[in-house]
């Protein structure tokens, strides 16, 4: 499996060769950034002095196809840099020169395809016959190397696959994501929307604040049963202690900082969580007999995004997060690990939600010594293997004070989202000194669990949003029933109906418009209404209310007034 996946990336690393190749053909004064294989593609970045169309993307693929149908050879060159630097600056790729100067070797690779000449470490398929389907998918922005500072470039994104079933399946499920685009879906249901008096930041309407509410409480009522204390720090902490934590050093890019007038002492935006609970957990005298201590915190986190990067739910500048940090002793390490695990399968398992498990270890930049980073590594492998849990190793992604279990959901589109994560830190203990005492009467160190479970609780919407298609699990709906009288002079059979389904904290509204009750049914529908409730003469003789439900696409008949609160509350209180 590993070797079919390097073939299918080597494969599309290539296509972004052969895009490369095509571009040049209609932009010969273009200068070329990068351009790599991505998850289910290949993008390459251009610097062409001018807009593109569709009309042209289209002529860029169909050179794309003509050049691999003649099946040019892609060919490797080792070359000295000295060699290099004029080649590149004959060809005046300006961006090319700035990464042959970074680099420290004295010789680099070229691949050449055609007239087109690329600096690229590889690997790439022998010609361009062997390059798979493919289709260009569409054109974004994006800034050299990430940066605001540097030039805006074009991006032009691809798709390839091996063979045409492949690439007919995605293209497939790429038209229903954009078809249940969160994005979309949140303004249909008027949940949610963005505005640029305040970019990369959600505002939440009434029926989207009632589901944002909804499912922090359903995270607060499953931790409260795991033995979790919700705490809350300040949005706002002194700089020096993000300077303490490490934190600085490894988000300063991302963080907001902020300087009081006539004040000497700067201060900055959570960019995380942790200090403020372990402010929290010093204010006290700790024993061994209290650990574990588990905190749990709503807290909101601010992180700089590029405005290229920003993404609806998925990628924002202000988040909250299900964030948890359990204090423990290092015998308690195995144990609350498993409890968090236990606690993960019970959530995600509420929405249905597959998930697969990843071990990240010590990446290249990293605090504290090795030895305790084997230790904690080996701590978390026993635990995940004493869970019989499935779990692949992830080499050098963990964060930067300690190995963590990452938890990736796998939505109805196939596509995997990393929200749940177990971070084990002897790190931080140290920095702030923090402690316990233990059953010698002894300070010793605590570890810290940081843990979420959900992640962004923005993101995760957004992820609800598109796995259901916006048809949202009854207890999740901002509106679960919708009563619909036929005529004016239902309508207050409608307003008693409603009024009784309220008292049960059922969530009713009453569509009193004058407009045909078909057309009344038809927008319940397109609201993602569970239950249309349809009042007339016959339901009001009978004490009986007629129940369309939308997600079977028909209708229930008529019920009793007390059997459909019944099957209501029952699925609400299962959480179906």
């Amino acid at each position: 499996m590993e070797k079919e996946s390097n073939k299918l990336e080597t494969m599309r690393h290539s296509a972004s060769h052969l895009l490369a190749a095509a571009v040049l053909k209609f932009y010969p004064k273009a200068k070329f950034g990068i351009g790599p294989a991505i998850e289910n593609g290949f993008y390459y970045d251009f610097d062409l002095g001018a807009t593109i169309s569709e009309q042209d993307l289209s002529k860029i693929e169909n050179e794309m196809l003509r050049l691999k149908t003649i099946d040019l050879k892609i060919e490797k060159e080792t070359i000295p840099k000295t060699q290099a630097l004029p080649l590149f600056t004959k060809l005046n790729q300006d961006y090319k020169l700035e990464l042959i100067n970074e680099i420290k070797a004295k010789s680099v690779t070229v691949y050449k395809l055609g007239d087109f000449v690329d600096l690229c470490r590889g690997p790439h398929v022998s010609s361009t016959r062997k390059i798979g389907p493919f289709k260009i998918i569409n054109t974004a922005g994006a800034y050299w190397r990430g940066s605001e500072k540097n030039p805006m470039m074009t991006r032009i994104y691809g798709t390839a696959f091996a063979d045409e079933k492949d690439l007919s399946e995605y293209l497939n499920n790429l038209r229903q994501l954009q078809k249940y685009d969160h994005r979309k879906i949140g303004a249909q249901l008027d949940l949610f929307s963005f505005h640029q008096q305040s970019p990369g930041a959600v505002f939440w309407h009434p029926k989207g604040k009632i589901l944002y509410e909804n499912l922090i409480n359903f995270s607060r009522e499953i931790q409260a049963k795991y033995g979790y204390h919700e705490v809350a720090a300040p949005d706002i902490l002194n700089l020096d202690i993000w300077k303490q934590s490490s934190h600085y050093v490894h988000y300063k890019n991302a963080m907001y900082f902020i300087q009081a007038k006539n004040e000497s002492i700067s201060y900055a935006l959570r960019p995380m969580d942790c200090p403020g609970e372990i402010l929290i957990y010093k204010t006290q005298t700790r024993s061994f007999r209290e650990l574990p201590i588990r905190f749990s915190e709503y807290g909101t986190i601010f992180r700089k995004e590029l405005s290229g990067t920003l993404h609806g739910l998925f990628r924002v500048v202000q988040f909250v997060q299900d964030d948890a940090h359990i204090f423990v002793t290092e015998e308690q390490i195995k144990d609350e690990i498993s409890q968090i695990i236990k606690l993960a399968k019970e959530v995600y398992q509420t929405f249905g939600l597959e998930f697969k498990v990843f071990l990240s270890t010590r990446p290249a930049e990293f605090v504290g010594k090795v030895e305790a980073w084997d230790k904690a590594e080996a701590d978390l492998k026993k635990a995940l293997i004493n869970n019989k849990m499935d779990f692949e190793i992830a080499e050098g992604e963990g964060a930067f004070y300690g190995p963590k279990i990452d938890f990736q959901l796998q939505d109805v589109f196939g596509r995997s989202w990393q929200c749940g994560t177990i971070q084990l830190d002897f790190q931080m203990p140290e920095k702030f000194e923090m402690e316990y005492v233990g059953s010698s009467g002894k300070p010793q160190r605590p570890v810290i669990l940081h843990r979420t479970i959900l992640g962004s609780m923005e993101r995760f919407i957004g992820v609800l949003l598109e796995h259901f298609k916006g048809n949202l699990p009854l207890w999740l709906c901002p509106v679960q029933v919708l009563i619909l009288p036929i005529a004016s002079r239902h309508q207050k059979a409608a307003e008693k109906v409603a009024d009784e389904l309220k008292q049960k904290n059922i969530r009713v509204e009453v569509d009193s418009r004058n407009l045909t009750v078909s057309k009344k049914v038809r927008e319940g529908e397109l609201d993602k209404i569970p239950y249309l409730c349809i009042i007339g003469d016959k339901e009001i003789s009978k004490d009986k209310i007629k129940v369309a439900v939308r997600t079977r696409g028909k209708d229930m008949g008529q019920l009793a007034l007390a059997n459909f609160q019944k099957q209501v509350i029952s699925t609400i209180t299962n959480k179906k």
